[in-house]
């Protein structure tokens, strides 16, 4: 089509490209008769009762009988040898051992109007007791951190599967199209790395996005090439719409010879639509500055201890009044033997308290004065728990898949309420025994999701996150 007199860069998209670049710009604008944004809102299988999900994972595994297990007789029976079927030597000779019971380092006292238990390592957190719903009959796949992490985030010890956040993502979309669906704050490099926020099969725009690691202040941590600082919005926008143009071109040339689309060209196109918009958006969302100094305080942001992680809980709170759909908020480090990973120096576990108790709790008490927490569900816990018993007879705790505590609070759970249990020494779940499919299940049905009929069908088999098992826990909804 040719112009007469000047031609405008919205002419010239129009003209060229097969029209592929108006298409673009169109769908930045939302405009109709444009392909479907994959990310926008979609209709849950079943009446929600949350609309995002905060998961504060605790890398490494917190003890729960030194944190929300209480079991009298580890101080009754403190010193004795007595023979446990723990899950790593069973892996190994397929016996237990005989080991020395220890009591928990930290005194336990009642909370709250429900007078749920809980130690003296987390404090702050034991104000809300009656915010949480507990699972203590809580046992999952794997004896090592790796396959133990991977199946926590993935529903598998092994095989490369999609991050639960990306099946949420997938199942829901997002509530604000200029953020991604998923986020992972501080990611750890280790024991999975990125398959515990990656998308495998499902198509890439479902991945998460990783901001900050560990080692790296979070006060630092920033969305990489989020802003561009050598050319100004209108140079950016020709050139995006530009590079938009010559991409759809590329697909519809691949259609006319081949007959197919290319899905991974496909997914290009809309990460570069979402980072443009981000580039919007995402810089507001980030900047704490905007909060109070009585927010702050409440996080803990300025102190030594707290300052890193209350960052993140902050970080997850703005995230999750803006949209975001699913939000990771890693405490963990880039090794092997993550943070709560005490084997000989169950103290250490202290250490670790002190930087996640007061920020969240005042990530409990920020959702809930803002109205948040009826609709956020808030699940707090690492991939096991620790055995009741010293490992080699010396001061710390080994691996325990077979039982063990997560919390869940807000978003249709019941409040200050218990579900499970483990033995008398709080070593095997016993009773109302929740497997991590189990879990999950659950989760997705509070999203209004149906984990039966959420599945992607690849290599010729339906998948799902929950693969061939997975019961929801009803007795926990409120």
């Amino acid at each position: 089509m040719f112009h007469a007199g000047p031609v405008t860069r919205r002419q010239v998209l129009q003209s060229t490209a097969c029209g592929f670049g108006s298409l673009a710009l169109a769908g930045l604008l939302n405009k109709p008769g444009v392909a479907a944004n994959p990310l926008a809102p979609k209709t849950p299988h079943l009446t929600p009762k949350a609309k995002r999900v905060i998961f504060l994972f605790m890398a490494g595994g917190v003890s729960q009988v030194d944190s929300f297990d209480y079991k009298p007789l580890l101080e009754k029976e403190d010193g004795k040898s007595r023979e446990f079927n723990d899950a790593r030597n069973v892996a190994r000779s397929g016996k237990g051992s005989t080991a020395r019971v220890m009591k928990s380092l930290w005194k336990f006292a009642q909370h709250g109007k429900s007078g749920k238990w809980a130690s003296e390592l987390f404090p702050e957190m034991a104000k809300h007791v009656d915010d949480l719903c507990f699972l203590h009959g809580m046992h999952t796949e794997g004896v090592a951190h790796g396959p133990s992490t991977l199946f926590l985030h993935t529903g598998s010890t092994t095989q490369i599967r999609p991050a639960m956040g990306s099946w949420v993502t997938y199942g829901l979309g997002t509530e604000n199209e200029n953020l991604p669906g998923f986020v992972a704050l501080s990611p750890s490099m280790g024991n999975g790395g990125p398959r515990n926020y990656g998308n495998a099969f499902l198509p890439a725009v479902y991945q998460g996005t990783a901001i900050g690691r560990p080692g790296i202040p979070v006060a630092e941590a920033k969305i990489r090439y989020l802003l561009n600082e050598r050319r100004d919005d209108a140079a950016e926008r020709a050139q995006f719409d530009l590079v938009q143009a010559f991409n759809r071109e590329q697909i519809q040339s691949r259609k006319l010879r081949d007959g197919a689309g290319d899905a991974e060209l496909d997914a290009v196109i809309d990460s570069y639509e979402l980072a443009y918009r981000m580039q919007q958006f995402a810089p507001e969302t980030l900047d704490l500055s905007q909060e109070s100094q009585e927010t702050l305080d409440l996080y803990g942001i300025g102190a030594k201890e707290t300052d890193d992680y209350g960052r993140q809980c902050l970080m997850a709170r703005r995230m999750a009044e803006a949209g975001v759909r699913y939000i990771q908020v890693n405490y963990s480090d880039n090794s092997n033997n993550p943070a709560w990973d005490q084997h000989s120096n169950m103290p250490k576990h202290g250490e670790h308290a002190k930087r996640v108790d007061k920020p969240i709790a005042g990530l409990l008490e920020d959702l809930k004065r803002r109205g948040l927490l009826e609709d956020t569900l808030v699940w707090w816990g690492g991939e096991f728990g620790r055995n009741p018993f010293a490992e080699k007879n010396g001061t710390g705790r080994d691996h325990d898949p077979d039982g063990f505590t997560v919390w869940l609070a807000g978003g249709g759970v019941k409040s200050g309420f218990s579900y499970g249990s483990t033995d008398e020494f709080g070593h095997m779940a016993v009773e109302n025994k929740t497997h991590m499919h189990d879990l999950h299940a659950t989760v997705l049905h509070l999203l209004g999701l149906d984990h039966l009929k959420l599945t992607y069908r690849f290599a010729g088999r339906d998948f799902r996150l929950t693969d061939v098992a997975g019961e929801v826990i009803h007795p926990i909804i409120a």
